[in-house]
């Protein structure tokens, strides 16, 4: 009778300890891939603001349609360029017209404003030398009245990016130290409730390969079972995320998205590996008075 009930206390607190590591299994899988899954992002918003910041050009009015579509040309044709708009004087004035609420040539009885270009970057050329290279460069010409850009701004998106970009690795190493220090305390901590099974074993002749295969097969499959679990609760809270925002779109780029999944996935199975091959072998060198 007290063997039995000594039966079920073992059970019970092996089970305990099992559902310990899936749940740490599934905690740090699905932290890891969502700190991943931000910092994806947060390149992908730093790029969108990028991608966004416009440099101006403004036409003098004598300036001839030929010139205009050659230096459009131009600058279409540059590597740095993501994206050109041309807006006319007739244009400027609808667009300014409708801001205001009311049409300003009537009380002014013409139309000041400039015919314009708006230069867009691709993100990895937008950087204050570069942008300020092609201000000086544009100045140059005699139908150019003026190049406008918002320096201060671009300035404090670089600057920002760059220390954003900074912390978030320094987090992400610091996450994964501590991802491994849980998963490996918590297999630990469940082996130890196995070491005089583990020694016994070892006693009547079992070898170490014999003894640890199955162990660690044992906390694989836990591993993967988590790892799904963690997955997919992911998958959930993103599409939440991406229902209440929508310009997040978090789970837009599928390839990144998918590759991002897969090495959070896999990583948990490689350290939930090491850590009970590791773990087995600690109990496996201690003599049976260290047992104890």
């Amino acid at each position: 009778m007290k063997k039995n009930q000594e039966d079920k206390y073992q059970k019970r607190k092996l089970l305990s300890n099992y559902f310990s590591v899936i749940l740490i299994n599934l905690a740090v899988v699905f932290l890891t891939g969502f700190f991943a899954l931000v910092l994806f992002n947060s390149n992908k918003l730093a790029n969108y603001f990028k991608e966004n910041l416009a440099l101006t050009i403004y036409f003098k009015d004598n300036s001839k349609p030929i010139e205009i579509e050659q230096i459009k040309k131009t600058i279409q044709l540059k590597k740095t360029t993501k994206e050109i708009k041309f807006i006319s004087k007739d244009e400027a004035a609808k667009i300014y017209a409708n801001e205001i609420g009311e049409d300003f040539m009537e009380f002014l009885g013409y139309n000041p404003l400039l015919s314009s270009l708006d230069i867009y970057f691709k993100a990895d050329y937008v950087k204050p030398e570069i942008i300020e290279e092609m201000s000086n460069s544009l100045k140059k010409y005699t139908f150019i009245d003026e190049v406008q850009y918002d320096q201060p701004l671009l300035n404090l998106l670089e600057e920002n990016i760059n220390k954003i970009k900074f912390w978030m690795s320094i987090s992400g190493l610091i996450l994964i130290i501590i991802a491994f220090i849980l998963i490996n305390s918590s297999i630990r901590l469940s082996i130890y409730s196995k070491r005089f099974s583990i020694k016994t074993m070892q006693m009547v002749g079992a070898t170490k390969w014999f003894i640890k295969k199955p162990i660690i097969f044992q906390y694989l499959k836990l591993s993967f079972i988590s790892s799904c679990l963690g997955i997919l609760l992911l998958i959930f809270f993103m599409q939440k995320i991406d229902g209440n925002f929508k310009e997040l779109n978090l789970i837009n780029d599928l390839p990144y998205v998918s590759v991002i999944l897969a090495t959070v996935f896999f990583l948990g199975l490689i350290m939930t590996f090491f850590c009970s091959f590791y773990g087995i072998k600690k109990f496996l060198n201690l003599t049976t008075d260290e047992i104890y």
